[in-house]
């Protein structure tokens, strides 16, 4: 069984994968494989956008999601997918016309009016079956972010985008919290200052020192209520609630108070 493998830590967020998606379906008629896709309206490749954080601080996060790749709609209407080794969900060109259930069920499966389909992501089965090694997303993928592996070869960090998918995740960055510390009486950024990281039992998670900046970022927290603690020598101790249950935090400018 083969899978998708995205590493969010490679990816910049070129596109290529979304692009060559289009490239490789728009306007070609694969049948049985796939019909012609759209030109516009159906992105069966299609890269997500997170923007995370505020100004100054904001950090822009990106995945592909593939939602016709789950085992899910194998579960519901096997009866219109190609059966193959490989575990592909290819949804047959002539079993499946006029299953406009399909596309209202499942995210990721899209419906062609004009050609009375549910369409979406194939895996480049066509591809594939005419020797190509992975499919085309994967081959123009110039950072290596996305694979395309062996189940077995998954690692052991690797979650899948959704119940049922065949896409997995790895390195996909968790919540984080920054600041910078101020002395704004002499429009100085504090170097070196202490940031302790305390959770809501009032137990230390991390502590680090302010760089060059002024600056401090705590990294891959967990989604919970967390408090900051700030100190440096001549500065009074300045304590600020920094919750990351819902999103990241940025505290901005932290203006120290002379002891």
């Amino acid at each position: 069984m083969k899978k998708f493998l995205f590493d969010a830590s490679l990816c910049n967020g070129c596109y290529g994968c979304q692009f060559i998606c289009k490239d490789e379906h728009c306007g070609n008629d694969w049948s049985p494989y796939a019909a012609k896709q759209p030109v516009s309206g159906q992105f069966w490749c299609k890269l997500e956008q997170e923007d995370r954080g505020k100004v100054p601080e904001v950090k822009i996060n990106y995945k592909p999601v593939m939602g016709a790749q789950n085992e899910k709609i194998r579960e519901y209407a096997p009866e219109v997918l190609m059966e193959r080794e490989d575990g592909l969900i290819v949804i047959d060109t002539e079993k499946a016309k006029g299953r406009k259930d399909i596309a209202d069920k499942f995210e990721g499966i899209y419906w062609n009016e004009e050609l009375q389909l549910p369409q979406g992501c194939t895996g480049c089965a066509h591809l594939l079956d005419d020797g190509w090694s992975v499919p085309r997303c994967v081959d123009i993928c110039a950072t290596g972010a996305l694979q395309y592996v062996d189940e077995e070869d998954l690692p052991a960090n690797a979650e899948p985008s959704c119940e049922g998918s065949h896409m997995y995740y790895v390195n996909y960055p968790k919540r984080w919290v920054y600041g910078c510390f101020v002395d704004r009486q002499k429009n100085e950024v504090l170097i070196g200052a202490d940031a302790k990281l305390l959770d809501d039992s009032g137990t230390e998670v991390a502590a680090l020192k302010t760089d060059d900046f002024g600056e401090f970022r705590f990294k891959e927290l967990e989604d919970k209520p967390y408090k900051v603690v700030l100190s440096a020598d001549g500065y009074k101790e300045e304590t600020l609630i920094a919750d990351t249950s819902e999103e990241d935090v940025v505290l901005g400018d932290i203006f120290a108070t002379v002891a």
